[in-house]
């Protein structure tokens, strides 16, 4: 297991400043839960889990973590967000279990005198006695400056002189909040060098927010001023824009500055499903590193070079994370895009039926439709059960259906170089166009064989825009036969069967003529009749 470099910690705060997030409240279960896999499995360093004397609930929640950290040995990585308000904060943490208490000061002169109404020297008195009340009952305090972004750049002394008052106050960490999310990398490097410089004795946390998008490029550059430790949420929950994303980090941090970081990556996806599914917050499907769809080539050129000789393989490889490389379907797709896909199947096609195949596939992504691996069973059955010829085809169909109403079907079809038009009510769409569809055959003197089976499947995992595959077994006087159909819409897959009936039986009539009358021959017969 790899061990930190000293000097640099992951603090996640997705259980307290990530509830911040408009409309997320986590339940104690659920705080237990994503706690223990941020500390378990992830492997943050500390989490930051709640803000004291919120609620009563608040308080079971923090003891019920508290409780299984202490008898994991981890009671010290779980912090809680207390207030300078004469040690009420101090006995809520103490009475939930907590050891660590992280106190709220003000960073900006703007928020001491306008939020506080006091001056400097005031807040310093307040700030002082508190930290001696937590110590007293053995909490180890951090400190967070609130607004420091916003103070440092306003009125810098006013920042300086506040460390100057707590520098043998005996804080562990000094937190340095981008409250609102407004420095740039440049910035953040600048003032964290400057503060770290002047107080080389003291161990600072950087904490941003996403405000501009620069959470992540900012923790960057704090990292490399020499920060203590970072913050971050998984999902990048918090206020208004959130905060810095906990996967970007700490690849980031390990990709590109080198870090030998605590973090096991390999629950990274499962840690983010899990705050995903408890937050109500859906997360993006581009969401670098555990969205859906950040491993999945569109391309076919990209496919074709991954192919080829893994032309389009980063560092961030899939298996790194505990994921797989995915290559999409649909209208972009090439011929290695389907073999990839194929071979992850296990199946093998012709080259003949794999251009088949694409040819599906791709007008498929042409009208819009979603085409996943577990369709592409589906499509190969249709296209291998496919023939050449084209007896009758269909042109255009409307069907209606009501409740307690009969269904309606208008179509119009092109039966051996003639156009024909029917409607008809049925017992359902699909049986309003077979009687439909009888209309138009029975002209020609041919006729439906009977319906004696009909199934219906889609993919397995139940998407509801998925592909349908509908099996439809036929009887006549020759025996069954059965055909299929794939489709969005189930009643146009079982269009599709009947139609492919259809079609074989007209084909059987023709070649029983061509067999019983020596005087026609195969000669002149136009290629999707022979």
């Amino acid at each position: 297991m790899n061990t930190p470099t000293p000097g640099i910690e992951i603090l996640d705060t997705t259980l307290r400043d990530g509830e911040q997030t408009h409309g997320v409240s986590f339940s104690p279960e659920e705080k237990t839960n994503i706690g223990k896999a941020l500390l378990e499995q992830v492997r943050v360093d500390r989490i930051e889990v709640a803000s004291a004397r919120v609620s009563d609930g608040e308080i079971d929640a923090v003891s019920n973590l508290v409780g299984w950290a202490r008898g994991a040995g981890l009671a010290d990585r779980v912090e809680v967000l207390g207030f300078v308000d004469h040690g009420k904060s101090v006995g809520w943490i103490l009475a939930a279990g907590g050891r660590v208490i992280n106190l709220l000061a003000k960073g900006s002169e703007k928020h001491c005198r306008h939020q506080l109404g006091k001056t400097l020297d005031e807040h310093l008195l307040d700030l002082r006695r508190d930290i001696e009340i937590a110590r007293e009952q053995d909490l180890r305090v951090n400190l967070y400056l609130e607004d420091w972004s916003n103070g440092y750049r306003d009125n810098p002394g006013f920042v300086y002189r506040l460390m100057d008052g707590l520098v043998d106050a005996g804080v562990d960490h000094f937190m340095l909040p981008d409250t609102l999310g407004v420095m740039t990398p440049e910035q953040v490097f600048t003032a964290m060098t400057d503060m770290i410089r002047r107080f080389p004795d003291l161990r600072f946390d950087f904490h941003p927010h996403n405000d501009y998008g620069l959470a992540t490029a900012n923790v960057i550059a704090a990292t490399q001023a020499g920060t203590a430790a970072v913050h971050c949420t998984v999902n990048c929950l918090g206020e208004r824009t959130g905060n810095a994303s906990l996967a970007e980090v700490a690849v980031n941090l390990r990709d590109h500055l080198g870090l030998n970081l605590r973090i096991d990556e390999t629950h990274l996806v499962r840690v983010s499903e899990l705050v995903a599914h408890f937050s109500g917050k859906r997360l993006a499907d581009n969401a670098p590193i555990v969205g859906e769809d950040v491993f999945t080539q569109t391309a076919g050129i990209h496919a074709d070079g991954d192919h080829k000789a893994s032309l389009y393989h980063t560092r961030l490889s899939p298996e790194r994370f505990a994921r797989s490389r995915r290559y999409a379907l649909g209208k972009l797709a090439g011929k290695a895009s389907l073999l990839k896909n194929l071979e992850h199947l296990g199946i093998s096609l012709s080259e003949d039926n794999q251009r088949k195949v694409l040819q599906r596939v791709v007008a498929l992504g042409d009208s819009k439709k979603t085409i996943t691996s577990d369709d592409l069973p589906f499509i190969i059955a249709e296209v291998l059960e496919s023939k050449d010829y084209e007896h009758v085809e269909l042109l255009s169909c409307t069907i209606n259906s009501s409740l307690d109403l009969p269904a309606t079907a208008s179509i119009r079809v092109r039966l051996r170089g003639e156009v024909h038009v029917a409607a008809a009510d049925g017992n359902g769409g699909f049986d309003a166009f077979t009687e439909a569809i009888a209309k138009i055959l029975q002209k020609k003197g041919l006729s439906l064989p009977e319906l004696v089976d009909f199934e219906v499947r889609i993919p397995r995992g139940g998407r509801s825009d998925a592909l349908t595959e509908c099996i439809i077994t036929w009887a006549d006087e020759t025996g069954e036969v059965r055909t299929r159909g794939v489709h969005y819409n189930q009643v146009f897959a079982a269009i599709h069967a009947t139609l492919r009936v259809v079609n074989l039986r007209i084909q059987g009539s023709l070649q029983q003529e061509w067999s019983t009358d020596p005087a026609i021959s195969t000669e002149g017969v136009p290629e999707d009749e022979e």
